[in-house]
Formats: structure tokens, C-alpha cells, sequence
């Protein structure tokens, strides 16, 4: 199916008194598309409303809502019966518990298919970005995208194909091109270096203080946190270290253990080695350079034989994820 017709397909299915909710986990990627969305709906729609239901918290994503000026809405504030059509872009409906709240009428993703159960289905899992769908859609449709939405679908295709050192297809680059010339560089530029918020400067102090290097990886277990994004932007500032060629940094979220892991992508697979060592006890997975674990509480209190109270209990965790990953998780080998 050619571009055109793809976009002709998606856009028979509204009319002009269609009332369309794209609804998103929002990141990047995800906010890019859904702004896509709506301006191919432009003129086709009464309405068009964008909605998320994660936490927004990390600095790049903040700063991207605010200097782009976009507007979603948080979905505890929507009332679905003021919308006939719903789409999703760069998840789909089983990826999250939220999604399944609407029946879709399009989903447009470009992660492994888990879920066609839309009218409309574009689901591309060799392309890095939902971002350079939407663009190839922009094309099709020969719209001139504004400054604001160059920009942001440009972050779109950076974050998730990570600058182009993570997965990524030659339409990935081709769409970074055609962008290029309607984004603007300033304002790239203010949303990638927003990494951090004052607050998490006190966060990376601890991690720091707890870190423990083993050869080349760097560990540290923060106890409870106030959200795993700090877990993440931690891990990510530990692998600018120039002897790191791995980052694991964990802490308590909600019940659950939450371990965020980053490699150079030049040895063993990040998400190979948390399923080795974690997939017995928790959600683990991920890619080559980046992965995640999530393990509920109780489990962790049955495989100890003790509760979270105990005074023991962080540094066995601490402990633990080394033996896991260094031992059942095969670094030492890779």
C-alpha cells in the first residue's frame, strides 16, 4: 500500500462532524504523532483532542509542552461520550490497562504488533519512530508543517531512534531531513538539554553516594523513590562516565522494584540479560541498550523471607540485583 493510500484509508474515516480523541502514553514520540494527527485532521474534523494518562514528569518532556505551546489533556479529565472517534498513536490498545478504556478506530504504532483491532491499522515495527510515519502521512498529504510541529516530530525521531544510535530505519533519517528545514534549531536545542530539574540533582547526589563500580559497571540502589523517571535520568548520567559501559540504577515505586538498565550497546544485550536475570520474578525486557524491571514487593519479601520493614531489607535488594545480573545475567561472560 502506498503512502497515499494509507492516508486516504485514514482519513475516510472521519467527517466533518467527527469528534476524534488521540489518545497517547505520552512521551515525545507519542505527543509528536498525536500533534500530526491532528493537523491531518485539521479541516476534516469539528474536533480534535489529544489525551495522556502517564505522569509527566521527566524535564525534556516538560520543556517540550512548554516551549512548543501544546495543549493534551489529562485523561481523569476527559468524558468519552463527547467523542465518535479515537485514535492511538505509538502504542497500542493491550500495551496499557488506560488504553483499553475506548474502542479505536485507528491505531498507528511502530512497535511489534501485539494488537490490529481497529478499523484502520498502520503498524510499522522497522521504523524507529511513530514520529517518521507521521511524517511520511504530512508528505502524503502535502502539508507544510508549522515550526511547532517540524520541532516536535524532529524530537520525535531523535529520542526514540536515540540520535539515530538506536534502531533505525533509512525513513527515519529521510523524515529528519525534510523536518530539518521547517524545525527550529533553537528550540531543539532548549528541550535536549532540559535534563534535569533542581530537585534531581539532589536524587543523583545520593545515587552517587550509593554507586558501587564493578569493572565497568556502575550500580546504585536509591531505596523509595518519588518516580522511576529519576531512576532513568540517573542511569543515563552515570553512563557519561567515560570508564561506564554500564548503568543500573534501582529503587522502591509503588509496591514495586523498579531497576532501570543502559549499556553501549557493544557487548550483551540490556534486554537479554534482565530477562535472564529477572524474568523469574518480575516484568522484564527492554533492548539492546536500554531495558527495565518492574517486581512486585511482596515477591521480593517471599524470595528474602523478610518484609520491607526489616532494617536488612534495602541492603539485600542492593545486593541482589548485582548477583542477578552479574552472575544469572551473564555480563561477566558477554
Amino acid at each position: 500500500m502506498s503512502q497515499i493510500q494509507r492516508l486516504e484509508k485514514f482519513l475516510a474515516l472521519f467527517s466533518s462532524d467527527s469528534r476524534v480523541l488521540v489518545v497517547i502514553n505520552a512521551d515525545p514520540d507519542a505527543i509528536a504523532s498525536a500533534l500530526a494527527i491532528k493537523r491531518l485532521l485539521w479541516r476534516k474534523a469539528i474536533e480534535v483532542k489529544i489525551t495522556y494518562f502517564n505522569e509527566i514528569r521527566r524535564p525534556d518532556n516538560l520543556t517540550m509542552l512548554r516551549v512548543l505551546d501544546l495543549e493534551i489533556i489529562p485523561i481523569k479529565e476527559i468524558d468519552e461520550n463527547n467523542f465518535d472517534k479515537f485514535v492511538v498513536v505509538d502504542s497500542q490498545p493491550d500495551h496499557h490497562e488506560c488504553f483499553a478504556m475506548f474502542r479505536y478506530d485507528a491505531i498507528i504504532d511502530h512497535h511489534p504488533l501485539t494488537c490490529d483491532s481497529a478499523d484502520f491499522n498502520d503498524i510499522r515495527p522497522e521504523y524507529g519512530a511513530c514520529s517518521t510515519m507521521m511524517t511520511e502521512y504530512i508528505k502524503a498529504a502535502d502539508i507544510k508543517p508549522s515550526e511547532h510541529l517540524a520541532t516536535a516530530l524532529i524530537m520525535g525521531i531523535k529520542t526514540d531512534t536515540k540520535g539515530f544510535l538506536r534502531h533505525t530505519a533509512m525513513e527515519d533519517v529521510r523524515a529528519f531531513q525534510f523536518l530539518y528545514r521547517y524545525a527550529n534549531p533553537s528550540l531543539i536545542a532548549k528541550i535536549e538539554n532540559a535534563e534535569f530539574r533542581a530537585k534531581d540533582l539532589d536524587f543523583i547526589a545520593k545515587a552517587i553516594r550509593r554507586k558501587k563500580i564493578i569493572k565497568h559497571r556502575v550500580y546504585s540502589y536509591t531505596g523509595k523513590i518519588e518516580s522511576p523517571d529519576q531512576c532513568v535520568i540517573t542511569a543515563d548520567f552515570f553512563m557519561k562516565i567515560d570508564s561506564a559501559n554500564w548503568s543500573i540504577v534501582s529503587g522502591i515505586y509503588d509496591k514495586q522494584l523498579i531497576i532501570i538498565v543502559r549499556n553501549d550497546g557493544l557487548r550483551k544485550s540490556a534486554g537479554k540479560t534482565v530477562k535472564e536475570a529477572f524474568d523469574f520474578i518480575g516484568s522484564a525486557g527492554g533492548h539492546r541498550t536500554m531495558a527495565r524491571v518492574e517486581i512486585k514487593i511482596e515477591d521480593l519479601e517471599k524470595e528474602f523471607e523478610i518484609t520491607i520493614k526489616s532494617e536488612s531489607f534495602d541492603t539485600m535488594v542492593a545486593e541482589w540485583i548485582i548477583e542477578n545480573i552479574e552472575t544469572h545475567g551473564g555480563i561477566k561472560t558477554a
